[in-house]
C-alpha cells in the first residue's frame, strides 16, 4: 500500500523537506498497520527537520504519531482493527531500567517516523490512546507528556504536598504542571511573559515568576518555600537556567535534566550541588510500560493536553517556523 509521506532529505533543512510516498506492507506476525491521523512537534523533531541534527539518509520525520489500527498480524492480541493508538518513543524499551543509548531506534531519527498516512510496525511501537481523546490530543503524549510523567512519577515518586518548579510554557513544562496538580503538589512556574504566566495560573500554578524581570528566580523560589527549597525542578532550559534550578532546589532535591534550549555546554556549580546533595537525573522520554501507566492515570483523572495550533502535515515547515517564534502555549500538532 502506497501512502503520502513527508521526507527530509540528507542533511535536513527546510529547503530539503519534500512530500513523497512510502510503501506500507501487510502486517507480519507481531506487527500492526496503523492509519496515522496526527503528529505533534518537539524540539527533537525540530533538530532533525531543521538540519541541526539532520539525517544521513532520506528520513520520514516525527516521533509522535496517533491514529487507528487497520490490520493486525498473526499473534497480536493487544490490538484490533479500529483501536485508537499512539506511538512509543523507544519501541524496543518495553519496561524496567533504560536500555537505549541515543536515537538509533527512535522514529523520525534513526528510523522512519510518523509524518505519513500509513505505517506497519511492531505492535510495541504503539500503545492504546486515552479514551475520548482526539488523534491530535493523543499525539501530544509520546514525547512531552511521557518525559514529564517519568520525571515526576517514576524517577522521583512525586507525592501530595511536594513543590515542583516548571520552566516556560512548552509541552513538557505544561504537562509537568498538570501531572503535579494531579498528584496534589504545589507548582512554581516561570516564564518570560506575564500573559503566559496568567494562563499558567488559570491551569493551577500556585506561584508565578517572570524570569526576565526576576533573573535570580532561584533565590525567590527558595523564599516562596520558606527557605526549604523546591522538591523537584523540571529543568528544560539547560546551561543558562541550571544554576538557578540548583539554587531553588531543597537539600536532597531532584532536578530532571530534560532540555537544552540554551545550549549544549555550560558551567556547573559542583560545590552547591554537592553541599545540597542534589539528585540530577537525565531524562530521555520513557518506556512503553511507563506510557501505559501514564495513559491509565489520564483516563482515571480526565486530564486533557493543551494544544496551541494545528497545521496540515503538508505544511510541516510552517509548523516548525511557528515553533521557532516561541509564541506557542502548549503543543503544536500536524493533522494527516
Amino acid at each position: 500500500m502506497s501512502s503520502k509521506a513527508v521526507i527530509v532529505q540528507p542533511g535536513g533543512g527546510y529547503q530539503n523537506v519534500i512530500i513523497g510516498s512510502r510503501e506500507a506492507t501487510a502486517p507480519k506476525p507481531g506487527e500492526i498497520t496503523v492509519r496515522l491521523r496526527a503528529n505533534s512537534l518537539n524540539y527533537h523533531d525540530f533538530a532533525v527537520v531543521s538540519g541541526m541534527w539532520g539525517p544521513k539518509e532520506p528520513r520520514i520525520p516525527m516521533a509522535d504519531g496517533a491514529g487507528e489500527v487497520v490490520a493486525v498480524g498473526e499473534g497480536v492480541s493487544e490490538f484490533a482493527p479500529g483501536d485508537r493508538v499512539v506511538s512509543t518513543f523507544f519501541p524496543t524499551w518495553i519496561s524496567g531500567e533504560p536500555l537505549v543509548d541515543g536515537f538509533a531506534t527512535v522514529p523520525g531519527d534513526g528510523v522512519d517516523g510518523y509524518a505519513r498516512e500509513v505505517v506497519t510496525a511492531p505492535f510495541t511501537a504503539f500503545t492504546h490512546a486515552p479514551k475520548n481523546y482526539s488523534h491530535a490530543e493523543a499525539a501530544t503524549l509520546t514525547t512531552a507528556a511521557l518525559t514529564s510523567w517519568r520525571a515526576l512519577m517514576c524517577d522521583d515518586a512525586l507525592k501530595p504536598g511536594d513543590t515542583v518548579l516548571v520552566q516556560g510554557t512548552g509541552g513538557v513544562s505544561i504537562f509537568a504542571l498538570q501531572f503535579a496538580k494531579m498528584a496534589g503538589a504545589s507548582v512554581i512556574a516561570t516564564s518570560s511573559g506575564d500573559e503566559k504566566l496568567e494562563r499558567l495560573k488559570k491551569m493551577g500554578a500556585d506561584h508565578l515568576l517572570n524570569y526576565r524581570k526576576t533573573p535570580d528566580w532561584g533565590a525567590v523560589a527558595l523564599e516562596i518555600t520558606g527557605g526549604r527549597g523546591v522538591d523537584h525542578v523540571v529543568e528544560v532550559g539547560g546551561p543558562a537556567t541550571l544554576e538557578q534550578s540548583i539554587t531553588a532546589a531543597r537539600v536532597g532535591g531532584h532536578i530532571s535534566l530534560i532540555g537544552i534550549l540554551s545550549g549544549l555546554t555550560g558551567q556547573f556549580s559542583f560545590v552547591q550541588a554537592l553541599i545540597k546533595q542534589l539528585r540530577l537525573q537525565g531524562v530521555l522520554v520513557g518506556s512503553r510500560t511507563q506510557q501505559q501507566d501514564m495513559i491509565e492515570a489520564i483516563d482515571a483523572n480526565g486530564m486533557r493536553p493543551v494544544i496551541d495550533k494545528c497545521f496540515p502535515v503538508e505544511n510541516i515547515v510552517d509548523a516548525f517556523r511557528y515553533q521557532e517564534t516561541n509564541r506557542h502555549f502548549g503543543k503544536i500538532c500536524l493533522e494527516i
